[in-house]
């Protein structure tokens, strides 16, 4: 009699946690979608700030304005974190062209971000197109000595997973430091895009352990760019590429990550990290990557604050500075937490546009997965089915503690690269309801972390 008493009032308490939570997910979902101010910021992040580069104006900025905002929301404490910075400038606009029988087809380039410029008057060369980097080895010097090389492998269609189609394909866009190795005079990279236009996407490339005086300019060409120079060799091997940037790379400046926090009211020595990277690519105005994932993450500690939620371990909103081109922020972050000893149990952190959320990626042991799993019915009306093991965001990478989850929300990416560091990243390519459910979502998983904790 006892046992069928004890499982009776087991069940009962377990249904009571699952109303309660419901309930919960549910407010947390309708105050968001019709009284939030992700959009808002986003729109003045995008439209009266514009890009955010690391150690440009238009990141100093931002960095005051989320602060400004945060404070408004009440929260129990709101602060900035000091770190050096690279300051890379893009420069005068890139100019490059095809020369073919005497006449020159101009093609849209911009230049990789770390690269250094060409020559004043710009270079000339013949072109020898690769697939990869291995296939320099495999050329050798004698084949490419004095030319341009062109990196022309295309993002894998076939992946569902645009993510893995990206990865598959990034490798290419540091390949400079390889190619100058044989003798290389620049490097031209196809753009990281499913499909075909006329946007050069930019993006952090690297010149490896080659020492300076060894660097060699890099750009990239737009898909359709890339798909004309492709032809235009098969007909034409001889064919030479005209290429002129005059980007740069300065002192590094000193920026700042944004931090505001909610207190915890019971474990406020356990830290839960919801965040997004506050600098942009300077192309566009970075309204994806990752305007997005910095509003949702100011948005949870507001719906919180709306809903009177008080939080049992300390709920920090981190806006990362520098995650495009060095990760400066994120590594002072996980500086600075060893320094003060702080316990980190989670961290979610929102990298891949405003799209329609499909749930999470996890680095997770597998007692805490099934805990995440668990809760799957309680994502379900809100069409979140993903829980999964996974790659996580770049800025929460370094973090550590004795026993910490990662997380990061995974969207529906299928048009995520058509925007990634191009000029067409930009406010009008967000949907402000995509945009809420995402903050929403993330809202829900920090609030049952934080109900129930991580074993």
């Amino acid at each position: 009699m006892y046992k069928s008493l004890f499982l009776s009032l087991l069940f009962t308490s377990v249904l009571v946690a699952q109303s309660q939570d419901e309930k919960m997910l549910k407010d947390i979902y309708n105050t968001t979608l019709t009284n939030s101010k992700c959009y808002s910021w986003l729109d003045d992040l995008s439209n009266d700030i514009g890009s955010r580069l690391s150690g440009s104006a238009g990141a100093a900025k931002a960095v005051l304005y989320t602060k400004a905002q945060l404070e408004s929301l009440g929260l129990d404490r709101v602060y900035l974190q000091e770190v050096m910075v690279p300051h890379w400038v893009r420069g005068e606009k890139e100019m490059a062209y095809i020369l073919m029988n005497n006449k020159k087809t101009t093609v849209p380039v911009c230049a990789l971000g770390g690269s250094i410029a060409t020559p004043k008057k710009g270079v000339t060369a013949e072109v020898i197109e690769v697939h990869s980097i291995k296939e320099l080895a495999d050329l050798g010097t004698e084949k490419i000595k004095g030319k341009i090389v062109f990196f022309n492998r295309p993002m894998d269609n076939a992946q569902i997973e645009t993510m893995n189609a990206y990865g598959g394909a990034v490798d290419q866009r540091s390949g400079a430091g390889e190619a100058s190795k044989f003798g290389a005079v620049a490097t031209i990279v196809r753009s990281m895009n499913l499909r075909l236009d006329d946007f050069p996407h930019t993006g952090a490339q690297r010149y490896g352990d080659i020492p300076k005086s060894q660097y060699i300019p890099t750009a990239a060409i737009s898909t359709n760019g890339a798909e004309l120079l492709s032809g235009m060799l098969k007909q034409n091997p001889n064919l030479k590429f005209y290429l002129k940037q005059s980007c740069e790379t300065l002192e590094d400046v000193l920026s700042y990550n944004v931090v505001g926090e909610i207190k915890g009211s019971e474990t406020p020595d356990k830290i839960m990290v919801v965040g997004g990277h506050l600098d942009s690519w300077d192309l566009g105005d970075g309204s994806q990557d990752d305007g997005a994932g910095v509003v949702q993450s100011m948005e949870v500690l507001n719906v919180f604050k709306k809903l009177g939620y008080k939080p049992k371990n300390t709920i920090r909103a981190v806006l990362f500075m520098n995650e495009e081109n060095g990760v400066k922020g994120g590594k002072k972050y996980e500086e600075l937490s060893k320094q003060n000893n702080e316990n980190h149990i989670f961290a979610l952190e929102s990298d891949s546009g405003g799209f329609s959320p499909r749930g999470f990626t996890f680095k997770i042991d597998e007692v805490n997965l099934a805990k995440v799993q668990s809760w799957k019915s309680l994502f379900e009306p809100y069409l979140i089915h993903s829980l999964v093991k996974g790659e996580v965001g770049t800025d929460i990478t370094p973090l550590t503690s004795t026993k910490i989850v990662k997380a990061e929300l995974h969207t529906d990416s299928q048009r995520y690269f058509d925007y990634h560091h191009a000029a067409n990243d930009k406010f009008d390519a967000v949907n402000k309801r995509e945009l809420e459910l995402g903050a929403a979502t993330m809202a829900s998983l920090i609030y049952l972390f934080d109900k129930y904790g991580i074993e």
